[in-house]
């Protein structure tokens, strides 16, 4: 171990430190200047759809319920013009060991650690998928250590954060509680290199393919249950990696027709770095502080690859407003009796609205839910929001501004998703691209590369170059 931890020593180092806890060499698939070999990298480092089953079925995880959502349907339908409003659907990843859909990506990434003989695993995350990372170790034996950025400088923590480091702890886990800045990724490369535990990132090839699974499952419960595929499946998009993979899921099923749509919730204006908008945001993930930037640029992760390729798969992305996500959180308890927490309903919150434009005939899906209680309940979240001086009113979510208020519906007609320019995002993900390559030209396989990723064809990612230079 280098005795140096400085913070420019230990960044310095980063690449070295992160092949050594992930086990992969990422240079292997890269060519021209921003080119890699993206299927390969998938085929080669991770495991096939019945491996991935297997191994999440001997630790408890998915064959989740599919549920139909009759009396949101029907409300949909009131508020429709006539002959529109699609069936309802949600994925109830719930019932999960740890509570959400993550426990799929966590049971791969840490079913791999222990294979390749780690004693523990690491993970830097203030959300749902270090409760899972958490479960897993447990059931696996492993140590598990998970990094949070929870407090701002005067040391007060986001409720539903501080809820997720109880539920770490409560499976063994030990967890590191930071405020926001850049310490976050320091503390945790410097732990990598001190116990020489696995990184159990979010964005490697076998932990976005464990969400495949859940769009295979997808496909197969509408199959057996409705007789048909959905027509659109609804995704929270932060990261990225809940989208890509249960597209590729349904993919892998042959649902190749069903259009993917990522919902955000807008949370514009708020900087995720900043200590002063730290505690004035009311949701941790699922919002634009995370679904924009790795949408334009997915290789800011901790890994020198993101897996999670959003642009590749996504149809349609939309955004909702806070107030609208509580109403829907609301909604779905006292519609359909199911309690569950904030970040599956910003996906249903979309589908609701989308499902008005759609006929009756036709099958939306929210494709997760999420646990709930304590600090992850809509009323803690709140209370804390109007202790940091949010005003919390009804009326038109259209009028909110994120870090000032959070407006509830004053009636479900006004829960309208808006559509984000698509081609806007590509554009600025290609620029990104240019910028950091730091070069003139492209060959023509880093023009193939970035229309796959872009999914879009040649002549636009020509159209965007020029338009850049």
């Amino acid at each position: 171990m280098n005795n140096n931890i400085s913070y420019e020593s230990v960044m310095s180092r980063k690449s070295e430190i992160m092949k050594k806890a992930v086990g992969i060499d990422y240079s292997v698939f890269e060519y021209g200047k921003v080119a890699f070999d993206y299927e390969r990298m998938m085929r080669e480092t991770g495991y096939s759809l019945s491996e991935m089953q297997r191994i999440q079925g001997e630790a408890g995880v998915g064959n989740t319920p599919l549920l139909e959502l009759k009396n949101l349907t029907a409300l949909a339908r009131q508020l429709a013009p006539k002959g529109k409003g699609a069936r309802i659907f949600i994925k109830d990843e719930a019932s999960n060991p740890s509570g959400s859909f993550k426990a799929r990506r966590a049971a791969n990434a840490v079913y791999h650690a222990k294979k390749l003989g780690y004693k523990g695993v690491i993970a830097a995350t203030s959300g749902n998928y270090g409760a899972a990372v958490a479960s897993q170790a447990a059931i696996h034996g492993l140590k598990c250590i998970i990094v949070q950025e929870c407090y701002d400088s005067n040391a007060k923590g986001q409720p539903e954060i501080i809820e997720k480091a109880r539920k770490c702890e409560a499976y063994g886990a030990e967890v590191l509680q930071l405020t926001v800045g850049p310490e976050l990724f320091y503390t945790f490369l410097k732990l990598l290199e001190e116990t020489g535990y696995f990184n159990a990132s979010l964005y490697t090839p076998f932990g976005i393919a464990g969400v495949e699974t859940l769009g295979y499952e997808l496909a197969t419960q509408f199959r057996e249950g409705v007789g048909k595929d959905p027509d659109v499946v609804v995704c929270t998009n932060a990261g990225g990696g809940n989208l890509t993979g249960t597209a590729r899921g349904l993919i892998k099923a042959g649902a190749e027709t069903v259009k993917v749509v990522g919902a955000s919730v807008n949370l514009q204006g708020l900087h995720m770095a900043s200590d002063e908008h730290f505690n004035k945001k009311s949701f941790t993930t699922g919002h634009t502080g995370f679904g924009i930037p790795f949408s334009t640029w997915p290789d800011r992760s901790d890994v020198p690859r993101s897996a999670a390729r959003p642009l590749r798969y996504m149809d349609r992305y939309v955004l909702v407003n806070q107030g609208e996500v509580f109403y829907m959180t609301e909604a779905l308890a006292q519609l359909e009796g199911l309690e569950r927490g904030p970040a599956g309903n910003t996906s249903l919150a979309a589908a609701f609205s989308i499902a008005q434009e759609m006929d009756q005939d036709q099958i939306i899906v929210s494709q997760e839910t999420e646990y709930t209680g304590a600090g992850k309940h809509l009323q803690p979240q709140l209370s804390f929001a109007r202790e940091n001086g949010i005003e919390i009113k009804f009326g038109d979510p259209s009028e909110e501004i994120p870090g000032e208020n959070i407006i509830l519906p004053k009636h479900p007609a006004f829960i309208k998703a808006i559509d984000i320019d698509l081609n806007k995002i590509r554009k600025s993900y290609i620029k990104n691209c240019l910028q950091t390559s730091n070069t003139a030209e492209f060959e023509n396989e880093d023009l193939e590369f970035l229309a796959a990723d872009t999914k879009t064809n040649l002549e636009f990612v020509k159209m965007v170059i020029n338009e850049i230079r």
